[in-house]
Order: C-alpha cells, then sequence, then structure tokens
C-alpha cells in the first residue's frame, strides 16, 4: 500500500512537472514574440469613414476659375475612444457649451422638439432617418408608439444624466448620446458622427485644447466662388432636403449629408460636378493613437465645367446694366419725366453662329460669397427681387423688337413686297367704329406722322401703323409660326431652368381669359400681336436666340452654357458641347436684305443713330428697339432692344431688357460698351491650356 502510494505521488509530481514545463516554455514563447504593437491592437478598434470627393471647378471660356473649393475642417466624435476616456458626460457637456460661446452650431437627427411638452418630428426627416429612429427604439425594446416626454424621460435615465441638468442641456446631451449610439448598432450604415462642419481654425484650437477623448478634426472642402460677377448663373450649393434625398439623390449614391447644386450652374450640371466618394478605413486605441489607416476605395474629384461665359464680357456686361439703370432712377431720361421707376433688367450676349452664351447679367445682384448669410435679406426685398435670374425666370412684352416677325410673315407668307408702302396716317382707324383706334407712338406725343413708309423705313421708326396694316393682311396662325420658328415663346435649350413664356394668338387667349368675354380672338387682337404687345411674353435668353437666328440668316441654335466638362487633373476630355440646330426659317434674299437694311438703318437715323452712327462709332451695327406697356400705365413702360454686330459679318448678338425703363434707344450705351469689350479682346475667345492639360 506504501509502495503504491508514493508511485501515485511521484506520477502526480511528473504530471505537474511537465505542465509546469508546458506553461513555462509557452510565457518564454508569448515574451519572444508579442510586439509593442501586437498588444495595442488587442485594445484597439477599426471603423470606416465616407472620405467625400472634392467638387469639381467652374471656370470660363477662357479657363479663369470662377468657382473652387477651400479646405474646411469638421468636428468628429469617435465613439470608442470617448467612452474609454473618464466622464464621458462631463466630457460632452463642457464640449457643448464650448460650441455655444465660439457660436458653432451643432448637427443632430434628434426627432425631438427642444422644449417641453416633447413631441416627435420624425414626419420633418428623409425616410433614412425616420427608419434610423425605429431601429433605435427597437434596440431599446421601446413600444413603437411611445410617448416623446416618455422617450425623453428613459434616455435621460439611461445615460445617467444628473437630476439637477437643465432642461436644455439635458436635451442637447441626449441629442449628441443618441447620434453616438445609433451608431453603435449593429448593421447601422452610418459613418462617425459630426458634431460641427466647416468650423474655423481659431474655433478649431479653442475644442482641440479641451483635450476631450474621441473629438478629432477631419478636413473636407466647401465652395469659394473666386468672382462677385454671374451669380444668377453660377448658383450656390447646399446640403440636400429629406425630399430631395428621397426623390433623387439616395438612388444616385449619395450620402444623406451630401451637397448639391440647387441653383444654376452648380444645380443644371451637378452630374459633371459631384465626384464619386472614397471611403477609408482607420485602427485607433481605446485613448485615440491611430495605429494604422487605409483606403477602400479612393476618392475621385468631380468634373471641372468650362462655361461659355466669358468673365471680362459678363463684368462689362453687369456694370453697364447697373449703372444704366441707377442713372434712370436717379434723373429719370425718358422725354415724359419717366423712369425714375426703372427696377430691374437683364442682358444676354450670344455668339450667333453656336449659341453659346457669352454673358448673361442680371440685375439687382448679390455676391455669390456672401449669398448665404445674406439670404432672408435678399428674399426680403420683394420691390426689386434680387434673387430672381430675369434672364431666364421672368418674360416681359417684347415691344417693337418683335416687329421683324411680322415683316417676316408678311413677306414669306403674304408675298408683300420690302417695297410695299404704307401712309402713316396717326391714328388706325378701320375698328374706329367698335371703340378701338390705336395710335402711332409718334402721333401720340407730337401730333406727328412718319409720312409715306416702306418696310424698311418702318423698321426704322418703328412705326406702329404700318405694322398695324401689315398685321392685319397676314394670318396670325403664320405669324405664330414664324415666331416659333425664331424661338419665341419656345425653350431655348437652356441647360439652366427657364420660363417659356407665350404666344399672341386664339389658344394663350382663350386660355388667359377662359370663361370670360374676352376669350375670342378678334382683328384687335391681330393688331396688338403684329406690334409685340397683346400676350406676347418672352424671357430676353429667348430675344438674344431670335436676334441670333435673324443676324445668321434663319438657324436657329439651341442656347448653351456648357463648352466642355474635363477631368478634375485637365488631363482627359470627358463632354465637348457641339452646337444644335433647334429650327430652319429658310428666309429669301430679299426678306434677309429687308432686315439687314432695316436694323441697319434704325442705328443710322432711327432711335440709336447718337451712338451707332458710323460717324461716331467704327463697327456697323444692325439693331431693333422696343418701348411696351405694361399693367395699367401708372408706371414707365418697359424697355427692350436687340442688336448684332458686324452687321456685314455677324459675330455676337445682344438683347437688352429694363422694366420700367421708359424707352428702348437709350438702352445702346449698354450694348456699345460690350460690343467695345468684345472686339477689343476678340482674341480671348480660344482657351489658354496650362502644361500637360487636355486640348
Amino acid at each position: 500500500m506504501e509502495r503504491r502510494a508514493r508511485v501515485r505521488i511521484t506520477a502526480l509530481l511528473l504530471v505537474m512537472a511537465t505542465l509546469f514545463s508546458l506553461f513555462v516554455v509557452r510565457i518564454y514563447k508569448l515574451q519572444s514574440s508579442v510586439t509593442e504593437e501586437t498588444i495595442q491592437q488587442q485594445d484597439a478598434l477599426t471603423y470606416q469613414t465616407t472620405v467625400y470627393a472634392a467638387r469639381g471647378q467652374i471656370l470660363d471660356r477662357n479657363g479663369t476659375v470662377l468657382v473652387t473649393n477651400r479646405a474646411s475642417y469638421n468636428l468628429v466624435i469617435i465613439n470608442f475612444v470617448l467612452f474609454n476616456g473618464p466622464s464621458p458626460n462631463e466630457s460632452l457637456l463642457e464640449l457643448i457649451h464650448t460650441c455655444d460661446e465660439l457660436g458653432i452650431e451643432i448637427e443632430h437627427h434628434l426627432p425631438v422638439s427642444q422644449t417641453r411638452p416633447y413631441e416627435f418630428t420624425r414626419e420633418e426627416q428623409n425616410t433614412t432617418w425616420q427608419n434610423n429612429f425605429i431601429r433605435f427604439i427597437r434596440s431599446h425594446n421601446m413600444d413603437s408608439d411611445i410617448a416623446a416626454g416618455t422617450f425623453m424621460n428613459n434616455l435621460r435615465e439611461n445615460y445617467n444624466l444628473p437630476e439637477d441638468l437643465s432642461d436644455e442641456d439635458a436635451y442637447r446631451l441626449i441629442a449628441i448620446r443618441y447620434e453616438l449610439e445609433l451608431r453603435n448598432i449593429e448593421g447601422m450604415p452610418l459613418d462617425n458622427y459630426t458634431l460641427a462642419y466647416d468650423v474655423d481654425a481659431e474655433d478649431l484650437a479653442a475644442i482641440i485644447e479641451l483635450g476631450i477623448p474621441g473629438v478629432i478634426v477631419e478636413t473636407s472642402t466647401v465652395r469659394e466662388y473666386k468672382t462677385k460677377y454671374a451669380a444668377h448663373l453660377l448658383g450656390y450649393t447646399t446640403k440636400m432636403s429629406a425630399e430631395e434625398y428621397a426623390d433623387t439623390y439616395k438612388e444616385l449614391g449619395y450620402p444623406m449629408n451630401a451637397s448639391i447644386g440647387q441653383d444654376g450652374v452648380e444645380k443644371a450640371f451637378e452630374e459633371y460636378l459631384h465626384g464619386q466618394d472614397g471611403l477609408m478605413w482607420t485602427t485607433v486605441t481605446s485613448d485615440g493613437e491611430i495605429l494604422d489607416q487605409g483606403y477602400y476605395s479612393v476618392p475621385v474629384p468631380g468634373g471641372n465645367v468650362e462655361l461659355t461665359i466669358d468673365l471680362g464680357l459678363q463684368q462689362v456686361a453687369e456694370e453697364a446694366l447697373e449703372s444704366w439703370i441707377l442713372q434712370l432712377r436717379a434723373e429719370g431720361l425718358d422725354e415724359f419725366g419717366k423712369a425714375t421707376d426703372a427696377k430691374g433688367g437683364a442682358v444676354v450676349v450670344m455668339d450667333v453662329n453656336n449659341g453659346e452664351v457669352l454673358a448673361s447679367a442680371s440685375y439687382p445682384t448679390y455676391d455669390p460669397n456672401t449669398f448665404l448669410e445674406n439670404y432672408s435679406a435678399l428674399a426680403a426685398d420683394t420691390e426689386y427681387s434680387p434673387l430672381v435670374n430675369r434672364c431666364l425666370k421672368m418674360t416681359y412684352p417684347p415691344g417693337s423688337t418683335y416687329k421683324m416677325v411680322t415683316a417676316i410673315t408678311g413677306m414669306e407668307c403674304e408675298g408683300i413686297s420690302r417695297w410695299y408702302e404704307v401712309v402713316d396716317e396717326g391714328t388706325f382707324t378701320k375698328f374706329e367704329g367698335i371703340g378701338f383706334a390705336p395710335a402711332c407712338h409718334i402721333y401720340r406725343s407730337s401730333g406727328r406722322t412718319h409720312g409715306r413708309e416702306n418696310m424698311m423705313d418702318a423698321i426704322r421708326d418703328s412705326c406702329n401703323f404700318y405694322f398695324y396694316d401689315v398685321g392685319l393682311q397676314v394670318s396670325t396662325s403664320d405669324m405664330d409660326y414664324i415666331a416659333s420658328l425664331l424661338g419665341l415663346g419656345e425653350p431655348t435649350g437652356s441647360e439652366l431652368p427657364e420660363y417659356v413664356g407665350r404666344r399672341a394668338n386664339p389658344e394663350s387667349k382663350a386660355e388667359t381669359w377662359a370663361g370670360t368675354a374676352n376669350e375670342a380672338w378678334v382683328e384687335g387682337d391681330k393688331l396688338q400681336a403684329a406690334i409685340g404687345q397683346s400676350l406676347n411674353e418672352f424671357t430676353p435668353m429667348q430675344l438674344a436666340v431670335y436676334v441670333s437666328t435673324l443676324a445668321n440668316g434663319g438657324t436657329r441654335y439651341e442656347a448653351t452654357f456648357l463648352r466642355r466638362v474635363v477631368s478634375w487633373d485637365f488631363q482627359d476630355l470627358l463632354v465637348e458641347s457641339r452646337p444644335v440646330v433647334a429650327a430652319e426659317l429658310e428666309l429669301g434674299d430679299e426678306t434677309k436684305a429687308m432686315l439687314k437694311e432695316g436694323m441697319i438703318a434704325a442705328t443710322e437715323m432711327g432711335a440709336t443713330a447718337d451712338p451707332f452712327s458710323t460717324e461716331f462709332y467704327p463697327i456697323q451695327v444692325a439693331a431693333k428697339t422696343g418701348t411696351a406697356q405694361h399693367g395699367d400705365g401708372t408706371e414707365s413702360d418697359n424697355a427692350s432692344m436687340v442688336c448684332y454686330a458686324p452687321a456685314d459679318n455677324p459675330q455676337v448678338a445682344i438683347a437688352i431688357y429694363v422694366e420700367n425703363g421708359a424707352t428702348g434707344g437709350k438702352l445702346a450705351y449698354i450694348a456699345m460698351d460690350i460690343f467695345d469689350a468684345y472686339f477689343s479682346q476678340a482674341g480671348k475667345y480660344e482657351t489658354v491650356y496650362g502644361e500637360n492639360e487636355v486640348r
């Protein structure tokens, strides 16, 4: 027995010695092979972050940068690090109060009103954030119909908030904790929580000095406008709304907090300007040290959009338009003492041979760099409406600038000769018996008449009486058709949103006056339509297309703001715009001669004779002015002008419109400034390429 016991004890000791030896060997191996990095990784977390691609630049036709990006710094919170640090709630409160002191706006998506009695505001959020909230309450085993007050009380308890904490601080702390906890729910596809966007460097330094665990800085970009001109044209960007995300951008793969173009070029060319976001992974320790990081996918910046606009011409157009309108307001340049009520206006400059828009000026305007800060004041200005792009989003009666339509219709559709003569009697008395006797403008103002006029004379003198006569000889349908081929009341093809306006015809009158005694189209309507009144209403962009079509002999090109799109590094050509013919109007030689001679005569002996007379101006210009009545007659008439140059070899066309501008003839001084700039800089209309850039 004793011998058997000794054997058992010896065996047990051998087993223990063996196990101890194995343990020692294992410890030795661990100590000799485990590095400090491996030990750190046992206390680490890997997270992923969307890296937003830089938006493409916007340039003018000469390569001048109009819109670019600047570096932006966002405050981001890493859950893993914050909650491994001491006193997360106290740290967050300190962060909140510091942000308040610095005026930093904190972003959150807590769907609860800020003050008692609490109410849910889920309906104000997009579908994704509503679904995020549902997953949140399920993760807490809360009822789907929980009251907002109960919800807030539960979170206050769950987050261990002090009882003496104010409701305001409690709400804001809960809002941040809600955002952070959403990112801990399994399968929730959210990046780390961005507390604040675009924080300036000084405020950023103050936040970092707090030393709050898990608060880091991420770099992004925001839009920067390098010019104060072309504000209505360039547009702006903001973060998309819930509706925009749900209706459009979710399917396109945009993140919910992405910025998108909201107006102008930024919106029209969103597909080119918006880049492809990347995805980065980062491994950090619990105390915030970055161990490693890299890309799952690298962000690709958006394409650079080169416009047809020339910034130099744009500047001249805007300044000339503003100067003239302010002069009208100050002095009143109409012989009747009107035009001190001039409100706003528009100028469009177009290449007559391809439809490229060289300048698009709307006044009043604003500085795109301060647009968002000044938006409320701009929107509240209902007298001058500075936010409205008058080139594309306002329609006006064209007045006498329309008379070329009537003249073309008479010659092409009724065989009326350009030498056909009419004696201006001052008052057109054919319908005097029914109380309608319109008068020529010169007769109303002075009692004089134009005497005997042919068609070129009538264009030169803008003789209403002559065009009343021709207007009665043509059919309304023919005149409507000619106007449509010339682009009036038709989409211009512009990539930017526009109003189409309307032509005066039986259909538009029936629609406008539906159900009234005035809905029938009568001969008096034909008279008014023939001189650009009645229901005729067009945009300045349409007038530019119209005069460009007259200038080049009948080819209507679609208006375009896009010259080309190149890759972010200027190495690859992605899109190149080509002229698009929208319509062809075959004009006879006699009709072309009539238009040219009549519109040249208007600049030599007509309303624009002073500025454009060949005695004073070296470039021969063809033009037509207009004065359009509107409203109840208590305001000054609207003023318009269309012109092109050189008359013998047309290159560029201009349409000008001034609300309450009184008379169109004086607008020639605006056109002169633009022609001067165009022809003195003609060599600029080729893009200047940098080394290694795509040609």
